[in-house]
């Protein structure tokens, strides 16, 4: 289980180093092989990245996979997410290379922000994520809408 947030520098190199904390989870649950994508929700205005375990990836992929490339909505998913889906490998210092397009999708140069969310990651540039986060919270207090049912026993 992954959360919390972390900010991060990406080298020269476009290399970002995962924290300690997440590293020998990583290890043991998929040897460190990893795969990288973009999150086709905020893709406009809120780009970022997602990070997930190779055994998360694949049940995602499978599920994709399974979808009809005759449907037109299903065809946008498959292209979005496995066609910019790029496998990484954590290397002896715990660093991934995200690639100069999954880079340049996500608006990220040098300071990045990991967020824990359960099984994945999400990778914001941390303009992005500070600008966003203040959105929400701003949204959040003025929220006319209800949330979903599922939500409201949820005691915080």
């Amino acid at each position: 289980m992954f959360r919390g947030i972390n900010q991060i520098n990406l080298d020269a190199k476009g290399r970002l180093a995962l924290p300690a904390k997440y590293r020998e989870r990583l290890i043991e649950g998929c040897e460190g092989n990893l795969v990288v994508t973009i999150d086709p929700t905020n893709s406009v205005k809120e780009p970022c990245l997602l990070l997930y375990p190779l055994s998360e990836w694949e049940a995602i992929q499978t599920k994709i996979d399974a979808l009809s490339s005759f449907n037109p909505a299903s065809r946008k998913v498959q292209r979005l997410l496995v066609g910019h889906a790029d496998d990484v490998v954590m290397d002896a210092s715990g660093r991934i290379l995200l690639s100069a397009a999954l880079r340049e999708f996500g608006h990220m140069d040098k300071r990045v922000v990991l967020i824990g969310q359960g099984k994945k990651f999400e990778i914001w540039d941390e303009a992005t994520w500070n600008t966003s986060r203040q959105a929400w919270l701003d949204e959040a207090v003025n929220e006319t809408e209800s949330l979903p049912a599922e939500l409201d026993s949820l005691s915080l």
